[in-house]
């Protein structure tokens, strides 16, 4: 009997470890929204909000934060995958219907990219940006309060200037998780 047991707890102490790491692993964000076939996952690390993005597509996915009249004065983060290699740019809503990069309005790149990936026809992209930007361009995102937040991926071609696919606007708040559409 002494043998099984110790048998058991051998086993159970071989497999804890495996258990832990899955677990872990899984729980890379704090929360996550799915949007018909897209995901935003996010955690509030500190000064920094930290984005993964997840669409059925092989083109772009899109983020933007505040918009004033639709597109315009959102701070967008847009980024796609092509051969392996990530592409990432940062924008501000200009007019009610576009955006352009921030460099090119007297703004800055302030998003940072993570990673990337492109898998059975769903593109990924990982990147954090500042809660407080200096960039006069991106405004602050308050992690407490409700944060308007617009979602959008492009069809399958790897471009920056190709029309959305899909699109929403919902509000969320970003510390606790809760969200509702608008």
């Amino acid at each position: 009997m002494k043998r099984i047991v110790g048998r058991i707890a051998l086993a159970a102490a071989c497999l804890l470890p495996l258990t832990c790491t899955s677990a872990l692993v899984a729980a890379d964000y704090a929360h996550e929204i799915q949007a018909k076939k897209m995901t935003f996952a996010w955690t509030v690390n500190d000064k920094q909000l930290e984005v993964k993005l997840s669409a059925d597509t092989t083109g772009w996915v899109a983020i933007g934060f505040h918009p004033a009249d639709r597109m315009q004065g959102a701070n967008y983060i847009l980024g796609y995958v092509k051969d392996g290699k990530v592409s990432l740019t940062d924008d501000f809503g200009d007019t009610p219907t576009g955006h352009k990069p921030d460099d090119k309005l007297g703004g800055t790149e302030d998003a940072t990219l993570v990673g990337g990936s492109e898998e059975n026809g769903r593109t990924t992209i990982e990147f954090s940006i500042p809660l407080a930007s200096s960039d006069v361009n991106d405004g602050n995102i308050d992690s407490q309060g409700e944060t308007v937040v617009l979602l959008a991926y492009g069809p399958d071609r790897d471009s920056f200037k190709l029309k959305h696919k899909f699109r929403t606007a919902m509000k969320v708040n970003l510390t606790s998780g809760a969200a509702s559409a608008l």
